[in-house]
């Protein structure tokens, strides 16, 4: 039978499969870094304990060959697990070449060969996150009687504005990558009431910013009589529960980040209006004036100094998307929000009750320079039973950068898509 290194215990005669992440040896010691899946264990292997085949192998493994150990495991304080195993034998799946990455390798590289870089304890310890982080939320939407839905990625319009968008040849017309699956979302609540979308999503920004990705996973809910105060305490809810099950699953990945699990198990949430945000920018020496919408900078300085995460709500209409409901006691105000990371991570949450009224959507799309044909099915959702509803999208990746605490959003997934880089 073959263990996984995290299922073992002292005592236990186990086989281990895996790869070398870590070689030495001396004239009378070899020892091998087993890394499988789960975690890192140090194989020991006493030249007066095993064969001199064995032996010379172990002495001699390449980084990462595949390979096959048995032995026993005892207590050891000094190794990183507890664990240790004391090895009896030794099979050689693959021998691996040369592997390309050693220490001090710059980032450009390492985002070259990131095909292999997957295998560091970074990016390893980030995917487990973020395994979690998809698990928890679907567990938590779906127990709110939410359904999973299905947009397509090939639109014929735009949802979050032209100017970012990808467009491709479709058998002689013109389609895009879908920016936002919100659009359709919005259909299928009319069957379905509540639903959400786990997609990627596709923007042509030319940003060249920590926090910015062309190719993102959005998670993105959208339901019927939902009020723009309701669509908020849904996001406090939602992420509230990922933090707490990313807390309790991933002790030693957020550990390996700096990451203490004991502060996402109870997160905090401030609010704030649009106005006030400005106002409080301002007091910090930000050129800013109302009816401007904030970029990094700014989101960086609203929490910069707060563990708490800061919902700023109802924008200047003029300055969001053109489905946002109008506020009936000012007109100029959306009943929308965002969410702006703790510790100046910036927004990670986009969300607002949504426009029911035709005519004020037709407006604002004739504003924008929309072809208004592009969007004839999406209008039809006024005309047949039109509801109050809301929605929002997160980006997956940039909760993960805070989670992780990550310098860069390209350490949020595996495979980054970049300004500059859309290989491997």
């Amino acid at each position: 039978m073959s263990y996984q290194i995290e299922d073992i215990s002292p005592g236990q005669q186990v086989r281990l499969r895996g790869w070398v992440y870590r070689q030495r040896a001396s004239k009378d010691v070899a020892f091998v870094v087993l890394r499988d899946a789960s975690d890192r264990l140090q194989c020991v292997f006493k030249k007066d304990s095993v064969s001199e085949d064995v032996f010379e192998k172990a002495a001699s493994l390449p980084i990462e060959s595949a390979v096959i150990i048995e032995g026993n495991v005892r207590e050891d304080e000094r190794a990183p697990t507890g664990l240790e195993l004391d090895a009896s034998s030794l099979e050689i799946i693959h021998e691996a070449e040369r592997f390309p990455i050693t220490r001090d390798k710059s980032e450009d590289f390492l985002l070259d060969v990131r095909h292999l870089w997957l295998r560091s304890q970074k990016l390893t310890s980030m995917m487990k996150i973020k395994h979690t982080f998809f698990r928890a939320a679907r567990e938590f939407l779906m127990n709110q009687h939410f359904y999973e839905v299905q947009p397509p990625l090939i639109t014929a319009s735009a949802c979050e504005g032209g100017s970012t968008l990808f467009s491709l040849d479709y058998f002689g017309d013109e389609a895009y990558l879908s920016q936002s699956g919100q659009l359709y979302a919005e259909a299928l609540i009319y069957a379905l009431e509540r639903v959400f979308c786990f997609a990627p999503s596709f923007r042509a920004e030319k940003s060249r910013t920590k926090r910015h990705l062309m190719e993102y996973w959005h998670l993105e809910p959208e339901m019927t009589w939902y009020s723009h105060e309701d669509n908020i305490q849904l996001q406090i809810a939602l992420l509230q529960y990922v933090c707490n099950q990313i807390a309790t699953y991933n002790q030693k990945e957020l550990k390996f980040f700096g990451r203490d699990p004991h502060t996402l198990y109870n997160v905090q949430f401030d609010r704030m209006t649009y106005d006030d945000a400005v106002k409080q920018l301002q007091e910090q020496g930000f050129n800013v004036s109302s009816g401007v919408d904030f970029g990094s900078n700014e989101e960086y300085s609203l929490t910069a100094e707060s563990p708490r995460f800061l919902i700023v709500e109802r924008y200047p209409l003029e300055i969001k998307a053109f489905y946002m409901k109008t506020d009936p006691q000012y007109p100029h105000i959306a009943l929308c929000n965002d969410v702006l990371a703790p510790e100046g991570y910036g927004e990670i949450i986009g969300g607002s009750e949504r426009e029911t009224d035709n005519r004020l959507l037709i407006q604002r799309l004739q504003e924008e320079g929309q072809d208004l044909d592009d969007y004839e099915w999406y209008l039809d959702l006024r005309k047949y039973g039109s509801v109050p509803h809301s929605g929002f999208g997160m980006g997956v990746e940039r909760v993960i950068r805070w989670i992780c605490d990550l310098d860069h959003i390209r350490d949020a997934t595996p495979f980054p898509r970049t300004l500059t880089r859309y290989y491997p």
